[in-house]
């Protein structure tokens, strides 16, 4: 009989999805743009807080798009950007033009690191040139260290971007994932805390910021008889189907980080029988992680394996992990941006796993993956 896989992250639908849909469907409103959308905006809004107001989207990356179009981007402005992240927390900057550099890691949230950042805005100032904005990551649902970047944005008057793609629900001293930037950004691609199978969302503070969003994310059609462009936009809306998804999601989100963070402890309370292997968790109480995904970082020397060897020792089971994220600054096609750090995300790259971490990960489940994981530790 063939194995079940337990996937890292996969969706996790509530149960009035169907419920949902089924009205976006009955209403004849399937197109992007609706009553769906306008709800799902209204309640983030309510969700997330802090005065903050929200545009759905086709993806993240289409939120970052955005917040860089907001803020006026130019060929040959410098942007800086946590290396430890995804592609698509730069690539709009890149495909804009923008001179990117790059911002290592700090250990105990993996985050970008104040000193570096500092460190690379004071040698662009020397140069005479003042960076544009900073995006800044909460990999993995660990919040950055917002206090200190909220404090050298405001320092020295730069545009702050948080890409809270993988935090919501997330906090920092009791302030949510998703209010500590001039603009935030979230994702709900199908393997996040939420999802609406694709689709993100763009956080301002604004109503002018949210009209000229709203603007660019539909072409930038002018208000007249005929289409009328006087510059050019995107096709970035989110659907009303979409967004019914995303209503019954936020309505189980705080279920599914419950259920995440209760993965985390099952990981930390296992791994404490094992010398060499860390995992990853909040460094004070003033951190509050959604542990999107659980995250461990194995030193092979003490294991006798390497994370690469367990990945595989897992896959062999039908369990899925993946390794972290490998850093911009070594990614072939960022090879010639600058870098500002010690490599500490390097290291993260070469020791560290992700497991799996679904908020619809079962007991039994998590039994077979104890399991398999004692045998290849045992190795």
């Amino acid at each position: 009989m063939a194995i079940e896989p337990i996937y890292l992250s996969p969706p996790h639908l509530a149960a009035s999805t169907q419920q949902y849909v089924n009205k976006a469907l009955d209403s004849n409103w399937i197109a992007p743009m609706g009553p769906m959308v306008d709800r799902f905006e209204e309640d983030l809004a309510k969700t997330i807080g802090n005065n903050s107001t929200w545009l759905a989207l086709n993806s993240g990356t289409a939120a970052i798009q955005l917040a860089l179009r907001l803020l006026d981007i130019q060929k040959g402005d410098v942007i800086l950007c946590q290396s430890f992240s995804f592609v698509a927390s730069v690539a709009p900057a890149v495909q804009l033009g923008a001179e990117v550099a790059f911002i290592g890691s700090e250990a105990q949230t993996w985050n970008i690191c104040p000193d570096h950042l500092e460190k690379a805005i004071t040698s662009y100032m020397a140069k005479g040139i003042k960076p544009k904005a900073i995006i800044a990551v909460s990999l993995y649902g660990m919040p950055f260290d917002a206090q200190r970047i909220q404090n050298i944005a405001k320092q020295y008057d730069i545009a702050l971007i948080e890409d809270a793609a993988e935090s919501l629900g997330s906090s920092y001293k009791g302030q949510p994932s998703g209010t500590f930037g001039d603009y935030s950004i979230l994702s709900f691609n199908g393997n996040k805390i939420i999802t609406t199978s694709g689709g993100g969302a763009l956080g301002v503070y604004s109503a002018a910021d949210k009209k000229r969003a709203l603007y660019l994310a539909t072409h930038a059609k002018l208000d007249a008889a005929f289409y009328l462009h006087e510059e050019l936009g995107y096709n970035y809306r989110m659907s009303n189907i979409i967004a019914a998804i995303g209503v019954s999601q936020l309505e189980v989100l705080q279920n599914h980080v419950a259920a995440r963070r209760a993965n985390n402890q099952f990981y930390r309370s296992f791994f404490s029988n094992y010398n060499g292997v860390s995992i990853h968790k909040e460094p004070s109480e003033h951190y509050f992680s959604n542990h999107w995904l659980s995250c461990v970082t194995i030193d092979s020397f003490l294991v006798g394996i390497t994370n690469e060897q367990l990945m595989q020792m897992l896959a062999s089971h039908q369990i899925e992990a993946r390794r972290l994220w490998k850093p911009l600054h070594t990614q072939p096609v960022f090879k010639e941006y600058k870098y500002f750090g010690e490599a500490l995300e390097t290291t993260l790259f070469d020791d560290g796993l992700c497991l799996p971490s679904g908020s619809n990960l079962t007991d039994s489940q998590k039994a077979r993956i104890a399991t398999v994981l004692e045998k290849c530790l045992r190795c």
